[in-house]
């Protein structure tokens, strides 16, 4: 496995189309993350708060680094003064949390709405409904620290290409749905970060701006991490 070659690999895919790559680079060390810096690469996804604090200290500062992991609400002020976006916002809760940790360092965090699409009980997220009372409440309107750029989504682990298909259907037409119908000062939809290194081809079609690659980049997870 050239690690090179797989950026070079993944930017020409994308090249012309209106969708970036994040290179999940969770549980990897830092060398092979400053190879896929080197080969172009400059968006990186983490999955733990601490782990990508420590990242960013080690190597160069204009990385965009994306929390993509469930994040709890402790551990956001390791993140808080650098991270670029938030894909896992879940809660009304940990929006204010991020917005209390934007504040302390005086600046404004992008996040992604994490929404429920899959058909398994593992995954974290909003459904429909719950997306769109966050955004109709009072408190989420009050928040000037934190902004919501788009609607993050995981597809059921399943070989049924037509199951994968409609449920990333479903967000982009929430997506689009919400586009349309919300107007608020901390909003500014333009991102759908769905799609990963199984599922990533079929994302693009439906028109995600965001995929979430990791084995196909860097090869199987170290999960003695």
């Amino acid at each position: 496995m050239n690690l090179t070659n797989n950026i070079v690999d993944f930017h020409n895919k994308l090249n012309g189309r209106n969708c970036r790559l994040i290179a999940v680079s969770k549980t990897k060390p830092a060398e092979m993350i400053q190879e896929a810096y080197d080969a172009g690469q400059r968006i990186f996804g983490e999955n733990k708060a601490q782990e990508l604090a420590g990242k960013y200290e080690t190597l160069p500062k204009d990385i965009e680094w994306h929390m993509i992991g469930h994040l709890q609400r402790n551990k956001v002020k390791y993140i808080a003064p650098f991270v670029h976006l938030i894909h896992s916002v879940d809660s009304l809760k940990l929006l204010k949390e991020i917005n209390k940790q934007s504040i302390k360092n005086n600046r404004v965090i992008n996040c992604l709405l994490q929404v429920y699409i899959a058909d398994e009980g593992t995954k974290f997220g909003l459904d429909h409904e719950e997306v769109q009372k966050l955004l109709a409440s009072e408190e989420f309107g009050e928040m000037q620290n934190i902004k919501v750029i788009g609607l993050m989504g995981m597809a059921t682990n399943t070989s049924d290409q037509s199951q994968i298909r409609q449920e990333f259907n479903g967000l982009k037409s929430l997506f689009d749905k919400l586009k349309k119908s919300t107007s608020l000062s901390n909003m500014d939809l333009k991102e759908i970060s769905m799609g990963m290194s199984g599922d990533y081809a079929i994302a693009i079609e439906e028109g995600s701006t965001l995929i979430r690659v990791g084995s196909a980049i860097f090869g199987s997870r170290n999960y003695n991490h």
